[in-house]
């Protein structure tokens, strides 16, 4: 038996190796164009060895930065995204409390239309939401890439099956010493909630630090354009060097990966909780 539990967790650790290879293998090939000559980022990988043989250079960054205002396109993503995942960990959280916790009339009603919306993709409401913006003027500005995704059904329901798995003692030991509803949201419910918040903010995170279609249809000018929008334009920025959209990619991708990084015991934590007491 003990040879055979060895032999069944070399393959599985195998494969895992295996699998995270293949995935980490575009960052790697980013990461080494980005430092080459342009005319040596395509030429030089034909072989591991020629792959890593360029002597490494800086030049692509600078380059960008020289070409295209990619600080603002950094702040434009890093304020969009930050202020839809601060006020949308707050609005999701108290909608996912309500459901959870309290009674009130449609309740269950809503709670599954909340459920319906998560099966209903970007594309299907695209055009009928252009449209409503339009009328409220907002085109070509922070809000539009804003207000139409603080409130989120997924991240209404990951809260909802956590809370529904916070021991009630909690809040009524809480309600007992007089606190109020939201006093006891605040002070006992969110710290025991740490993991759900930290899961929600990084799906919320990736999710909107990588979004396209949307403000693809309702932004035109740089002031407002996003990182993804930038490194579309910036490709077909003539002349095209493959060196310099590396080093692009390169700094639109580090932001996600620290923040997965520094947060990834809480994420974990918080699948792990919501998918067992859901």
């Amino acid at each position: 038996m003990n040879k055979k539990h060895l032999i069944g967790a070399l393959f599985v650790y195998s494969t895992l190796i295996g699998a995270t290879l293949v995935f980490l293998m575009p960052i790697g090939i980013m990461l080494a164009g980005s430092l080459k000559a342009d005319d040596l980022v395509l030429l030089e990988a034909s072989t591991l060895r020629d792959f890593f043989s360029a002597e490494a250079s800086l030049q692509n960054y600078r380059d960008v930065f020289e070409r295209v205002p990619f600080l603002r396109y950094l702040f434009n993503s890093t304020l969009i995204t930050c202020t839809i995942v601060i006020t949308g960990l707050l609005v999701n959280s108290l909608a996912g409390y309500a459901f959870a916790r309290l009674q009130w009339r449609g309740r269950d009603a809503l709670l599954l239309a909340v459920i319906a919306l998560m099966i209903i993709p970007l594309e299907a409401i695209a055009v009928p939401l252009f449209y409503q913006v339009t009328l409220l003027g907002w085109r070509d500005t922070y809000l539009v890439q804003i207000v139409p995704f603080i409130a989120n059904a997924f991240s209404i329901y990951l809260f909802y099956t956590f809370f529904l798995g916070l021991p009630r003692e909690l809040e009524e030991a809480a309600r007992i010493d007089g606190a109020g509803l939201w006093r006891t949201f605040f002070v006992i419910v969110i710290p025991n909630a740490k993991a759900a918040f930290a899961t929600v903010a990084i799906l919320t995170f990736l999710t909107q630090w990588g979004a396209f279609l949307w403000p693809l249809m309702v932004t035109y000018s740089e002031a407002v354009r996003p990182l993804p929008l930038g490194i579309a334009s910036f490709y077909t920025l003539p002349p095209l060097q493959w060196g310099d959209i590396f080093a692009f990619g390169v700094m639109m991708v580090t932001p996600v990966l620290l923040i997965f990084l520094i947060f990834q015991h809480w994420f974990v934590k918080g699948v792990a909780t919501t998918g067992i007491k859901g």
